[in-house]
């Protein structure tokens, strides 16, 4: 068992390793290791105008849809816990998550049909892709906020602030945002690290002014191979930081839910 989780591990681990021997390498043409030595590859990656512009797309998109799951998400989330109950609540939560479920190819040509259309004519617009963005990533907010609340007894705690008086928003910006602040950070940070990866969606809802990095990155895979692999590690390092953040984040509100609980 060991060294099936060994070799597993290993095989994850692999094609990063040689992307970051690439990005280092010289050349690298069918070889199976680069050979010399060079950082030039990433200089003219923060140099090169298209990944620049793609690269500054990516953290406008990122920025937005994680504020759209902040807005949208909170009050979705607080709906459906405060506000359905038995089938109707199961079936709010199914409809929220179904995003997720249907392939992302699926939902892009939907977007296609829908809006290349001369009553809509948004398709490659910036704010139809960060649209798309925000319903790839909003079940992940809703679900986690959800729940946050059931464990953490939401319901009691503004049913305690309601017998003294507390108006609706009193409750809700007092309790209900103290208490689900890590948990909204630790999803907004999951969101963050989803959005800056996307690639099916971007690219076919996308245009040329508004592509994102990862769509940027195919292209560069038809050029220089350093270059790429250069390229892929800048998106790798970003993708992780916000993975570890939200995961660092997430423990320790475990940790304050433990303490607070005993």
């Amino acid at each position: 068992m060991r060294l099936i989780t060994i070799l597993y591990l290993v095989f994850l681990a692999a094609p990063v390793a040689l992307l970051g021997l690439g990005s280092f390498g010289e050349s690298w043409s069918n070889t199976l290791l680069p050979s010399g030595f060079t950082s030039r590859w990433f200089v003219e990656v923060a140099t090169d105008p298209s990944f620049r512009r793609a690269f500054t797309t990516s953290l406008q998109v990122v920025a937005l849809t994680c504020a759209l799951n902040i807005i949208i998400g909170l009050p979705l989330a607080y709906a459906i816990q405060a506000g359905a109950r038995g089938g109707v609540r199961i079936s709010a939560r199914l409809v929220t998550f179904l995003p997720v479920a249907v392939p992302e190819l699926v939902l892009a040509f939907g977007f296609i049909l829908v809006f290349s259309s001369d009553a809509l004519p948004w398709l490659g617009s910036f704010w139809l892709l960060a649209a798309g963005h925000l319903v790839l990533t909003l079940p992940y907010t809703v679900t986690a906020l959800i729940a946050d609340m059931d464990q953490l007894g939401l319901d009691d705690y503004e049913h305690a602030a309601a017998t003294l008086g507390a108006s609706f928003l009193m409750r809700f910006r007092d309790v209900t945002l103290p208490l689900l602040g890590t948990s909204l950070l630790s999803s907004t940070l999951t969101v963050a690290a989803l959005s800056i990866g996307e690639f099916q969606l971007s690219n076919l809802v996308s245009g040329f002014l508004s592509r994102t990095y990862p769509v940027v990155l195919l292209q560069a895979f038809y050029g220089a191979t350093g270059f790429a692999c250069a390229a892929t590690i800048v998106l790798l390092l970003l993708a992780t930081i916000a993975s570890l953040a939200s995961s660092v984040t997430a423990q320790v509100a475990g940790a304050g839910k433990g303490r607070a609980a005993a």
